[in-house]
């Protein structure tokens, strides 16, 4: 299982960490919302759990729990800027459709049942 990160998004962790003011890594998981199924969640983390994968890109890490990483294995993460707009972009093996406004997606059938 893996997850990547590219230059410009391991840069906005080290600055969102920064900017908190302490913290080791950038959780990223997934939870039930929007018109499509599933959306990313963000928190900047002071330690990695006993259940999390750690994964390290550019000098940032980032860590998933057990759940999360059925519906993430394989992403790579990218920060960009769409004209006034900044976000993680996601380029994630995994999704199967997104809703129009690319804040939720579906993921392919795996068997796995949807977080909660």
């Amino acid at each position: 299982m893996t997850m990547t990160l590219t230059e410009k998004a391991a840069l906005q962790i080290q600055r969102q960490i920064q900017k908190h003011g302490k913290g080791i890594a950038l959780r990223i998981g997934v939870k039930k919302v929007g018109c499509t199924g599933l959306a990313h969640t963000f928190e900047i983390v002071d330690e990695v759990g006993p259940t999390d994968h750690s994964f390290e890109s550019h000098g940032a890490r980032i860590v998933v729990d057990d759940h999360s990483l059925v519906y993430l294995d394989g992403s790579n993460i990218d920060f960009v800027t769409e004209g006034l707009k900044q976000a993680f972009k996601f380029d994630n093996p995994n999704v199967d459709s997104m809703c129009g406004c690319g804040e939720s997606f579906n993921v392919k059938k795996k068997g796995a049942a949807a977080p909660t």
